[in-house]
């Protein structure tokens, strides 16, 4: 509980917390949302170096989040939902040198989006839109052509001191000391990632050409050709798109094949095209 006081989440947030119930104790314990709150919780109550700054962390966890406030929006598929993973960037730095780690944390979120070639824009978030603990944040959103429209895929914010004065964390500079700053951003939310990335690189056949960067991950040269699909009636009246690429495993995509390539297929399977599909890579 004290945990996540301390970068924010309590009180305000409570109803979107998942909360693990124990007879035997007074302490509240909770499933952690994001990385952020663990790491960043790393130097609570302490005093540091001026020599140790910056501080800079890296986890890849998984989160859980009730979202309470979505309102059933984007309750299908891999948007939005209650266990997911993902990658988080935490530093610690001078108050004075918040702004520009910012700027640095952005950029190595960018660097894997260009990477992989995906369209993407980056939007400075309005007071109104940032979360409770920041004091600047940018958003940075890929392009989902089903939907037509950007997704946020990453956030990277300073919360400047706020979240030090909670965790009581200083940093000692000569003969004086003073709360130190923090800031978080997302290396990438993996699922909406990979919507991204299939979405994207689709081809008028169906298949799915591979990234440029990601060929020499995988066992496959060029693309996954639509004879490599086999379409599985699942019980829940969904289709499960099952495509046989070695060294990759990913679960649980919905989505809606209007008039996608790959409707030949379901055509051929007398499957009514208006169903929700969920394409599954797994090893062959």
């Amino acid at each position: 509980e004290d945990v996540m006081f301390g970068t924010g989440q309590l009180p305000k947030f409570e109803e979107d917390q998942f909360e693990i119930k124990f007879d035997d104790t007074d302490q509240r314990k909770f499933l952690i949302p994001t990385a952020e709150v663990v790491l960043t919780n790393l130097v609570r109550k302490s005093i540091i170096d001026l020599k140790l700054l910056p501080m800079r962390f890296v986890a890849s966890t998984p989160c859980f989040r009730k979202e309470a406030g979505s309102y059933g929006k984007d309750t299908k598929g891999m948007i939005r939902q209650h266990q997911f993973y993902k990658v988080e960037l935490v530093s610690i730095v001078e108050p004075s040198k918040c702004l520009d780690e910012l700027q640095r944390m952005l950029k190595c979120a960018e660097s894997i989006l260009t990477k992989l070639e995906i369209p993407y824009q980056v939007v400075l978030l309005s007071s109104g839109d940032m979360g409770f603990s920041a004091e600047k944040t940018y958003d940075l959103e890929v392009w989902m052509p089903y939907e037509n429209k950007f997704r946020e895929i990453s956030s990277c914010s300073s919360c400047g001191s706020f979240q030090a004065r909670r965790m009581k964390t200083k940093y000692k500079n000569k003969n004086t000391t003073d709360f130190i700053g923090t800031l978080n951003g997302s290396g990438l939310a993996t699922g909406r990632l990979m919507i991204s990335l299939i979405e994207n690189y689709q081809n008028s056949d169906g298949s799915i050409t591979i990234p440029s960067v990601l060929k020499k991950y995988m066992d496959i040269p060029e693309k996954i050709g639509i004879d490599k699909l086999s379409l599985i009636l699942m019980d829940d009246n969904s289709v499960n798109v099952a495509i046989n690429a070695p060294n990759i495993i990913v679960a649980a995509f919905k989505l809606k094949l209007n008039n996608s390539p790959m409707m030949q297929q379901v055509t051929k399977h007398a499957i009514d095209p208006d169903k929700v599909f969920r394409p599954i890579l797994k090893k062959g």
